[in-house]
């Protein structure tokens, strides 16, 4: 793995954090100004972004342990976050904010080439 792909893929570890803080933590406070919802629809779907922030941690987790162990099991895990990464961004992109295809999908998919091509 080159400097590049772990930068890359850090950067995306990093936005699935915050997203997990934010979905599973800080909805109802710092929800309603992110994602232009009112607070009230905030409290009615706190637990739907909990569960959701829950499966993100799950990404987080794989992206981490991709990178701190050693083959023949890192790549996997890398490969299989990154690309779920992807795929939820592109799901979110069509089904709720195109915003998600750039903050998430996008910066995923560059972690996901850069890793590609370091193999």
């Amino acid at each position: 793995m080159n400097a590049a792909a772990i930068v890359l893929t850090l950067v995306v570890v990093l936005i699935h954090l915050y997203i997990v803080v934010l979905e599973m933590a800080l909805w109802i406070t710092r929800g309603p100004k992110v994602f232009g919802i009112t607070p009230q629809f905030a409290r009615e779907s706190a637990g739907l972004a909990s569960n959701q922030g829950l499966y993100n941690g799950f990404l987080v987790i794989a992206l981490v342990l991709g990178l701190v162990l050693r083959e023949p099991f890192a790549s996997a895990f890398v490969f299989y976050g990154l690309g779920c990464v992807v795929v939820a961004g592109l799901w979110g992109a069509l089904t709720a904010s195109r915003r998600i295809l750039y903050v998430q999908a996008l910066p995923a998919a560059l972690a996901l080439a850069a890793q590609w091509l370091s193999r």
